[in-house]
């Protein structure tokens, strides 16, 4: 079930803020990883790389949706939470990877958040 569009200007509440930042970072840190993935040739399993371009574009999509306050906000988040999660059990098929842990934590994080912010209004 959708939300209808806000009809004010309010600015994003610190809860939001916060959680489009963890979105942002993680983006990034997906970016990162998938550069070093690629730098390492056959080594990077596939799995790992679809987990880490899905987490990519939802992480950033989310993070958009929520600037605009689109009604779809809450379900993205719930969507980014599930592509978090999945890629950073991905990136834990590599443990002693010192990038791919980073990027676990990045993503367990933005997870985390985006589980916040699908509970609440936008």
């Amino acid at each position: 079930m959708t939300q209808q569009q806000p009809t004010t200007t309010e600015p994003m509440s610190q809860e939001m803020q916060d959680c489009v930042q963890a979105c942002m970072a993680c983006h990034g840190v997906c970016e990162e990883t998938m550069s070093s993935c690629l730098q390492m040739g056959g080594q990077a399993q596939m799995r790992i790389m679809r987990a880490l371009m899905d987490c990519s574009e939802m992480t950033r999509m989310c993070a958009d949706m929520m600037m605009r306050r689109s009604p779809l906000a809450n379900e993205m988040c719930m969507m980014c939470a599930q592509a978090c999660d999945m890629c950073a059990e991905a990136c834990m098929s590599m443990p002693d990877d010192e990038r791919m842990t980073r990027c676990a934590e990045s993503c367990r994080r933005c997870s985390e958040m985006c589980r916040a912010m699908a509970g609440a209004t936008m």
